[in-house]
This record gives C-alpha cells, structure tokens and sequence, in this order.
C-alpha cells in the first residue's frame, strides 16, 4: 500500500470567472500532518473545499487513498474515509451536541461503532459528554470547535480537513485545540490536512507545510526547515533579522529562499 493518502496534481478552482486556486499540486503521506499556509484570500479554503467535492475543480485531479474521487459527491467521498472540519466551525445550531455527532456518522450503519466512537469523543472532550443535551449554539466558540472535530470523528475518517481551527478563539483556547489535534494523530493515526493562518502553531504541530500566495504553492518543504527560512520568519512568524529589514518586501521580492 502506497504511503501517499492524498494527491492533487494541478488542480484549478474557481469562483465563477475569478481563479481562487491555480496548478495546485500536493500530497500528504500516511499518518502526517501537513499544513498549507497562507495569507487571507490566498486560496487555502478552496483547496479543502475542492477535496472534498464542495468545488469542483475546473482542472487537474484528487486522488485519495490511489482512488481517483476529482468532483465526486461530498457523500460518496466521507464514506472513503475523508472528512471535513469547515471554517468557522459550522455546527447545527438547533440540534443537541449529541445529534450533532450523531449526524457525523450518518453515512454509517454499524451502530455499535457508532457508540463506541461516540465514547471514545466524550472520553477525548468530556465537556461535549456534559452539555450532550444542550443545543450547540449555547456552546462557546472553542467547545464548538471541540463539536466540529469530534462530528469530523464520527465519520470514522482516516484523513482529515481542517480549514483555520484557531478562528475566533484565544490564545489559550487556541494551545488546547492545537494539542487536541495533534492527539488525535499520535493516538488515533488520523491523516490531517491543516489550513491555518497562525503559523506558528501550524508549524509547529505538523510535519510538512505548503506555503500559498495568490492561489499558487511557492514553497514546500518540512516545517522544521520552513520555520528556518527567512521569509517564513519575517512574513509568517514575525521575526525580522535587523541586518536585512528593509530590504525585502513582501509585494516586490516573488523569489522565495
């Protein structure tokens, strides 16, 4: 079995007339982390969206575990075993925690799995086990978020999208999400993909980083040599070194070190 999960070869989105992604190409290994980076409206959402078949790509192919799923119904691609943490958490309001978990595993049939990974989501958030019966809009933000991946869980998924899971949330609240994730790849051996604006945290958490500008991957290597680079550093990280500051900006230098 080949150690790449996922694939994209070229791949083009688009929003109407306007390119939100161009010749995107990337794969994520068996059981790593990767993350792509970013600036807003770089293009990172629409990758994840156009994996899980919410966009179709106008060019190139997805490929999931060797299986070809380019534009395959959002349904058809959960149950390979792909599931997606949107932006801004996008929990059912009105439903209880409970029924939105349940509603995770509602491609599933074996019921007594269901439970056990019902379980195993309380055992890992204990606070969603305490307000089950309570409406998710109640929630706050960073239980919510807990919400969004563990109904991500419920579905099983040996790969998952997570599109900006500090949106909103503090700093501290932001530490124990970013520790939860990493938990759910050491113990569970859950593939992820991470899009994320703090590039800190995502550098530190993942094994391989993507770096995107204008919908194009400019830059790709470990995050331990990402976080090195001197781009990285000033753009992303907020680091300047005093002996070149001012003479590199961002809109005029494109050639990346």
């Amino acid at each position: 079995m080949s150690d790449i999960m996922l694939k994209l070869l070229n791949v083009e989105s688009s929003y109407g007339p306007i390119k939100a992604i161009r010749g995107v190409s990337l794969q994520v290994e068996r059981g790593q982390i990767a993350t792509v980076l970013g600036s807003n409206g770089a293009g990172k959402s629409t990758i994840l969206k156009t994996i899980s078949g919410i966009i179709d790509p106008r060019k190139g192919s997805v490929e999931f575990k060797g299986q070809d799923i380019t534009a395959r119904d959002p349904a058809h691609i959960v149950q390979r075993g792909l599931s997606h943490v949107p932006e801004g958490r996008e929990v059912f309001p009105l439903l209880s925690v409970r029924d939105n978990l349940l509603m995770g595993a509602y491609t599933r049939r074996d019921r007594d799995g269901v439970a056990r990974d019902m379980e195993q989501v309380y055992a890992c958030f204990p606070i969603l086990k305490e307000r089950a019966a309570q409406n998710a809009g109640l929630l706050s933000g960073g239980q919510q978020q807990m919400l969004a991946i563990s109904r991500a869980l419920m579905a099983a998924p040996e790969l998952i999208l997570l599109d900006e899971p500090s949106l909103g949330l503090s700093p501290k609240l932001t530490k124990e999400i970013f520790e939860i994730v990493v938990r759910i790849n050491r113990e569970r051996g859950t593939t992820i993909l991470l899009v994320e604006q703090n590039a800190n945290m995502a550098l530190n958490a993942a094994d391989y980083g993507y770096v995107l500008e204008n919908g194009r991957i400019v830059m790709e290597d470990s995050c331990a040599a990402l976080r090195e680079k001197d781009d990285i550093k000033e753009f992303y990280l907020g680091m300047k070194d005093e002996g070149v500051r001012g003479e590199r900006r961002w809109k005029k230098k494109k050639t990346w070190r």
